[in-house]
């Protein structure tokens, strides 16, 4: 499938900048993996100022690919605070790094926030496509990423277990599941540090 391999080619070069071998990323994100396509369609709205096309958040899995509108723009990433327009480049794809691939980067690669806003004039189409990693793949930073300098961010779990916290945290409108150890780790005991990395707060 085009798609597919389409992903497994941008997965290998993000390996090969991050000086990882070129299959590690796809040894997670694997044949048997969850895909799937979204097909979007924003009609015109009277108050763009007011409604979302998509509200702000990140996504869950390894990397999303979008075909964007070739005419009207509205995807929007969060970038030091301030909400930054993604041109509309003919003829070109739109990839975003997700929450998975931060993990397993050591947050080398970021999953940026991102929203969707309206056109007040102009309908707007798009597609996405969404890579996961295989459920009971092991979601971990790359040991070759982990050095006194920059030290392990992210607790090891199972994809399963990352896509259940994901859900529950847009469940309850929160835009960002992702949590690294080290934004609690000065706050927290040792013993509460893995309730806080997993949902965001104590519990």
């Amino acid at each position: 499938m085009k798609t597919r391999q389409t992903a497994e080619i941008i997965l290998k070069n993000m390996a090969k900048v991050l000086n990882l071998e070129e299959n590690y990323f796809i040894d997670v994100a694997a044949d048997n993996a969850p895909t799937f396509a979204r097909f979007n369609y924003f009609p015109p709205c009277l108050r763009p100022d007011l409604v979302y096309g998509i509200r702000p958040h990140a996504d869950g899995g390894a990397i999303t690919i979008l075909l964007p509108d070739k005419e009207v723009e509205g995807l929007q990433v969060l970038k030091d605070g301030q909400w930054i327009k993604v041109p509309i480049i003919p003829d070109a794809l739109i990839v975003n790094v997700a929450d998975q691939i931060e993990i397993m980067s050591n947050g080398e690669l970021k999953s940026p926030m991102h929203r969707v806003i309206t056109n007040s004039e102009k309908q707007r189409i798009s597609v996405a496509m969404f890579y996961l990693s295989e459920m009971e793949k092991c979601l971990a930073p790359a040991p070759e990423l982990i050095n006194e300098i920059k030290p392990m961010l992210f607790k090891k779990m199972k994809a399963r277990e990352y896509r259940d916290i994901f859900f529950q945290h847009l469940m309850r409108g929160e835009n960002k599941a992702l949590l690294p150890i080290s934004s609690f780790f000065q706050l927290f005991k040792c013993r509460r540090l893995v309730r806080i990395c997993l949902y965001g707060k104590s519990q």
